[in-house]
């Protein structure tokens, strides 16, 4: 049998594979940040992924960094994510909420409160943005103050219980990809001079502070962290991210997280030179800025022992049975509907069929 769809267990986690749904943007939420009720159909039929992380949702309007993005704010966002759980749960699957903060990512034009967003420098994002009716020119952040630290802390606490009340297994907070917690980390980003900047010591501030809270506040074993060192998606820059990198992990690494989702970089190999200094769970993400990760890629990176899990994405997107297909070497859907990848609808998002479904109804097992 391969490796991938082998069970997991820690301490933390029990998983029937050790095949991940990886975080996706979609824009399938209404104007408030409610999820549509498509969302629980296209997660509960992708429940046979070993674990499923949720796309980005914000975990306050002050977090919000798109249109249409979902939320986990409101009364009305727990309900409508209960749903999604439910789905989930009911179909045999596990799954974990992405907290996402855009920091200095987002525009007046697309965001509730309409109002300039605020990251840890006043550092705008390259040009041109999108926005709710279009596309503009990006605006210049606002430089958080120490309240705004605080108060985007105690926004992720809330909106992690807010989770579990909503039923998720967990909650993933995105360190990664340019958004708030990558901001902190990155060069060009975090000019600060003061205790959350400088030197390294300054720069981990935040990141630790931020899990240390919501660790208290859901438990260590429901929250995990996803980074990825030396990524330049949306103009960040990161020159030498192995001192930066090492010294969180050996702060983070004793804490008993659910897991460390770690993307690679062609420039830095953080599977390699961070997957000895973290002794637990730790998922791979070998696709980011590459082709998408095929079954044979992600088995060299579990019998490489750089990772415990991997994580997919794309495929996911049109192979909605991922892991079936990778067990009975099935044929994979590698088309995607790129204009309707965004979209507000059923197209594009819960249309793709599963393998089963495309037989014809007489060979069809029950």
């Amino acid at each position: 049998m391969m490796k991938l769809l082998t069970p997991f267990t820690s301490a933390e986690l029990t998983l029937s594979n050790r095949i991940v749904m990886a975080p996706m943007t979609r824009f399938r939420a209404e104007e408030d940040g409610t999820p549509l009720p498509i969302v629980a159909d296209y997660y509960r039929q992708r429940a046979g992924a070993g674990l499923i992380v949720t796309e980005g949702i914000w975990p306050s309007l002050r977090g919000q960094s798109g249109w249409r993005i979902p939320g986990l704010e409101s009364e009305r966002h727990v309900s409508a994510w209960q749903h999604v759980t439910e789905a989930v749960h009911d179909a045999g699957g596990r799954i974990f909420a992405q907290l996402m903060h855009g920091g200095r990512q987002g525009h007046p034009r697309s965001r509730i409160l309409g109002d300039i967003p605020a990251g840890p420098s006043a550092v705008p994002v390259p040009g041109p943005v999108h926005v709710r009716d279009g596309k503009a020119d990006p605006v210049i952040p606002r430089a958080m103050t120490h309240d705004d630290i605080r108060t985007a802390i105690a926004d992720h606490v809330a909106a992690a219980r807010n989770a579990i009340r909503a039923g998720f297994d967990g909650v993933e907070l995105h360190g990664a990809n340019s958004y708030l917690i990558h901001q902190f980390l990155a060069d060009n980003t975090n000019l600060r001079t003061d205790a959350y900047g400088g030197d390294i010591s300054g720069r981990i501030r935040f990141p630790l502070e931020l899990v240390q809270a919501i660790a208290d506040a859901v438990g260590a074993g429901r929250l995990g962290l996803r980074l990825s060192p030396g990524n330049p998606q949306f103009g960040m820059e990161e020159a030498d991210p192995a001192p930066v990198y090492r010294a969180l992990l050996a702060r983070l690494d004793g804490l008993g997280l659910a897991y460390l989702h770690l993307t690679d970089d062609d420039r830095y190999p953080a599977l390699a030179d961070l997957r000895p200094r973290w002794h637990g769970t730790l998922i791979a993400n070998v696709g980011e800025n590459h082709a998408p990760t095929t079954r044979e890629a992600g088995e060299a990176v579990l019998a490489s022992g750089r990772a415990d899990l991997v994580s997919y994405g794309r495929l996911f997107i049109s192979n909605p049975d991922l892991p079936h297909r990778f067990a009975a070497s099935l044929p994979l859907n590698t088309h995607i509907d790129q204009s309707a990848l965004y979209g507000h609808g059923a197209a594009g998002y819960t249309h793709y069929p599963a393998w089963q479904e495309l037989q014809p109804v007489a060979t069809r097992q029950p």
